[in-house]
């Protein structure tokens, strides 16, 4: 399960910091493990000019968020929504891997589909950000 992408976004997560004049501050909580994640996200009209984190949880939970970040960083807000879409829709299994070309940092979290339990740790973050770019694409 701990592939080396999931322990190198784990040890050295990608903008790992609170930027607190950010823009917009999404949350994203799981109460019944304990993961917790801020998301200081900077967007300027339709771009994400920047995205940190912070927080604590799992190994799985934690490079998750950064792979997010990372993905997600510099993308327009419907390229960045799709792009949320296309990792929970992966997990789900709703995408096979030859309908699409992944991430390769997105393929590291294939091994949820054999422990059904980290399936939550690993779309927390994903399904918190992209309910929050919806609410700016449709205002």
């Amino acid at each position: 399960m701990y592939t080396q992408v999931i322990k190198a976004h784990n040890e050295k997560p990608f903008h790992f910091t609170k930027i607190e004049k950010a823009s917009n501050l999404v949350k994203a909580y799981n109460p019944i493990c304990g993961d917790r994640f801020e998301f200081f996200i900077d967007i300027d009209l339709i771009r994400i000019k920047g995205i940190h984190f912070h927080g604590f949880g799992c190994a799985i939970s934690k490079a998750s968020a950064s792979v997010l970040a990372q993905s997600l960083e510099g993308k327009n807000i419907e390229e960045a929504i799709l792009t949320c879409s296309n990792f929970l829709k992966f997990l789900n299994k709703e995408l096979k891997l030859d309908e699409l070309i992944l991430p390769q940092e997105f393929l590291a979290f294939a091994g949820v589909y054999d422990f059904p339990e980290r399936y939550d740790c690993a779309t927390l973050s994903w399904k918190e950000v992209k309910v929050f770019l919806e609410s700016i694409e449709s205002k």
